[in-house]
């Protein structure tokens, strides 16, 4: 009996605090990926076939995303057709309703179409607020959703400039923490943007206390492991003085993870992936690229 395979690429986004990172755990493991998840809805669906959710990128624990993607083949019985994309996106988040996390598009590409070797770019922004004694003094509404910082001003001028050096083709081995995979990655990436502008929030509005908002925007076609927290960290580091901008420039030509200075990462819970960007000619269902 012939069976109905359609493969598609999926955006979801997610709250990262509950999650171990978004890459699929072990059944013994008692804090789950966001890809868990994922699984288990799409196998709600009842496909013929044995699901497996191809991640296009991997976020640490407590990294949120409001963009990430993957890639998901479902067959059907062969009475049925495929799925309509918009009825996968409805029937997923159904079953995810009780998780934060939600599909916010689908797209059916072909059979070879692979969600993390042919996105083109990805975009991280980490978000932080200046002017807090205590991380407690941060409003509900950016709970474990930004960085407090105790400074009440930096030196946005020298963050700038130190960014600026960040940008273009470098090995960012300094910049990398050390994991498994480090051997078999390529430190030189390509950073095609590294910017710092005031951020919003909600609470600005309605929470009568001085808290400025900020937001570093990175963009690359790929990441080496805790780069942009590395990065961030740094140049938070620049803004209070802590470190030059010529020291940036200094990290960077050591080339060695272990030159970075201790306990200067950026914490996870102020990056959110923002978007995943892929080609237009990659993605055959559509007749407009997906910049989400």
């Amino acid at each position: 009996m012939q069976h109905s395979t359609a493969r598609y690429l999926i955006f979801f986004q997610y709250a990262g605090t509950k999650y171990s990172g978004v890459m699929k755990t072990p059944a013994d493991q008692a804090v789950e990926g966001v890809e868990n998840h994922l699984e288990n809805a799409v196998q709600k669906l009842k496909p013929v076939n044995e699901v497996s959710v191809s991640i296009s990128s991997r976020t640490d624990t407590g990294v949120h995303a409001l963009c990430n993607s993957a890639h998901v083949d479902i067959q059907r019985r062969a009475d049925k057709p495929p799925l309509l994309e918009q009825t996968l996106v409805d029937a997923l988040n159904f079953h995810l309703k009780a998780e934060p996390i939600r599909i916010t598009r689908a797209c059916r590409v072909h059979s070879d179409f692979h969600a993390r070797y042919q996105a083109i770019s990805r975009t991280y922004v980490y978000r932080f607020a200046l002017g807090l004694r205590h991380h407690t003094e941060m409003p509900v509404t950016e709970r474990d959703l930004c960085w407090a910082l105790r400074d009440t001003r930096l030196n946005i001028d020298a963050m700038q400039e130190a960014s600026a050096l960040l940008i273009g083709t470098h090995d960012f081995s300094t910049f990398r923490a050390l994991n498994s995979e480090t051997p078999f990655k390529n430190p030189v990436k390509t950073l095609e943007s590294a910017r710092l502008e005031p951020g919003v929030s909600f609470c600005q509005r309605h929470f009568h206390r001085d808290i400025q908002f900020w937001e570093l925007t990175f963009k690359s076609r790929s990441f080496l492991y805790r780069q942009v927290r590395r990065m961030t960290g740094a140049l938070v580091a620049v803004g209070q003085g802590r470190l030059s901008v010529s020291q940036i420039q200094e990290l960077l030509k050591a080339r060695d993870s272990l030159a970075f200075p201790n306990n200067l990462t950026a914490p996870a819970h102020g990056l959110f992936l923002t978007n995943v960007q892929y080609r237009e000619t990659d993605l055959g269902c559509l007749n407009s690229n997906i910049i989400i």
